[in-house]
């Protein structure tokens, strides 16, 4: 690679690591490097090209709207790009299914949008003390790595990570445990020391915990205690929703409607930057300018992301398609786990894992799908499992290409 990214580039940077190539252009499933070597992409810029790299759908609306100088950086000021944004956000998405929620546009990150929904939770409820689960990853600002699992990621933040409790994900303990169990005993004691929470954040798939799918009837469950006992529930469907998992949003075969719901990644369409934060109206009780930020109407974002709903949420097409997708990838990663010892299929719709019970595997999978031309990234604590996320838009062949590639390559390492 060339030497400019290691001399003068930070420390920091990881995914140039793992793939070492420069990479000039892409289009739909594909990035192609400098050298003219074509990648299949199963990484989907983590979730934030669920409908491919520059979509000529969307950037026809893109140009279009930048060549009559449409407004580009608009703070949160009114604009057409975000009336449009709104109008039609609220025609596909929100009233098709019964959702009533106000949108708030913070920093166009899916940190921000957490942060902000953290912070709403305790001015709403006037409590300080936020429940998470193991595993769970909400992003790398102190308020969300707070509620965030990951200990090296933890610690670097470099101070204490207060008012946050994590409990027992979906499975954490193997189903010896009823659901909930502890959760409840400790809200319902009052010796056991657990701080009254304003919030319960939850992730319906963590996707940087290891692709860990939790149950309807376990989001259902969480989503009926915190109705018995006062608590608000937030939703982080940053790298789930738009669609991920099949459904627009991750929760909706649970048939819950969380107090906040966080949106980012795929919000854009394009991979441009945008977040927002939906709020059940009640709970709408900000302050102007209470929480804000300089880039917080991406009116860019705002084209192309009213014409990824026009295109792709009129109807459900994309949703069957992904989810059948999704079926043929767990059918060959259950093929695959059958015939190596302790590898195991997880995931649901086009967020798809492999994990290692050897967790120095996926890391070797993942440079043996690179060598093959297929980009794969991993997850969990240990990197241990390897994490599926092909564009919702890949077609079958596309498909078929990219799960030999991982045939092959698990079969290179394991052999």
């Amino acid at each position: 690679m060339n030497d400019i990214f290691a001399s003068l580039e930070s420390e920091v940077r990881s995914y140039c690591r793992t793939w070492p190539a420069v990479f000039d252009h892409a289009r739909g499933s594909w990035l192609h490097d400098e050298d003219g070597n074509a990648y299949l992409d199963f990484f989907a810029g983590a979730g934030a090209l669920n409908y491919g790299h520059n979509n000529p759908l969307l950037k026809r609306k893109l140009i279009d709207y930048l060549e009559r100088d449409g407004v580009v950086h608009g703070l949160d000021q009114a604009t057409t790009a975000k009336r449009e944004f709104l109008t039609t956000f609220n025609e596909k998405v929100l009233q098709p299914r019964g959702l009533n929620y106000k949108i708030q546009f913070p920093g166009p990150t899916g940190t921000n949008s957490v942060e902000s929904a953290l912070k709403l939770a305790r001015k709403i409820t006037g409590k300080e003390s936020i429940i998470s689960f193991t595993n769970a990853f909400h992003g790398m600002t102190l308020g969300s790595l707070s509620v965030t699992g990951n200990s090296m990621k933890r610690g670097g933040a470099g101070i204490p990570l207060v008012h946050a409790t994590p409990m027992p994900y979906d499975n954490y303990f193997d189903g010896q445990t009823p659901d909930f169990l502890f959760f409840e005993k400790l809200l319902e004691d009052s010796g056991s020391g657990l701080n009254e929470p304003a919030a319960v954040i939850v992730e319906t798939l963590q996707g940087e915990g290891g692709i860990n799918s939790s149950r309807p009837e376990w989001l259902r469950g969480l989503y009926e205690l915190c109705q018995k006992h006062g608590i608000l529930l937030i939703v982080d469907d940053v790298q789930m929703g738009c669609g991920r998992t099949g459904p627009f949003f991750s929760f909706e075969k649970a048939g819950i409607q969380p107090d906040i719901v966080c949106l980012s990644k795929s919000i854009g369409g394009y991979g441009l930057p945008l977040a927002t934060t939906l709020i059940k109206p009640e709970h709408d009780v900000w302050e102007p300018g209470e929480h804000n930020g300089t880039f917080r109407g991406n009116n860019p974002a705002f084209v192309t992301a009213s014409e990824a709903f026009r295109q792709y949420w009129s109807d459900d097409s994309l949703e069957r398609s992904t989810i059948a997708k999704g079926e043929r990838v767990g059918e060959v990663l259950q093929e695959i786990a059958g015939a190596h010892e302790g590898a195991i299929a997880k995931g649901r719709g086009l967020a798809r894992g492999l994990g290692f019970a050897d967790h120095d595997v996926a890391g070797k999978v993942s440079k043996a799908a690179f060598d093959r031309k297929l980009l794969l990234e991993t997850s969990g604590p240990s990197s241990e499992v390897i994490k599926i996320m092909p564009p919702l838009t890949v077609s079958d062949d596309e498909l078929e290409q990219g799960l030999q590639i991982i045939r092959e390559s698990v079969q290179a390492v394991l052999s």
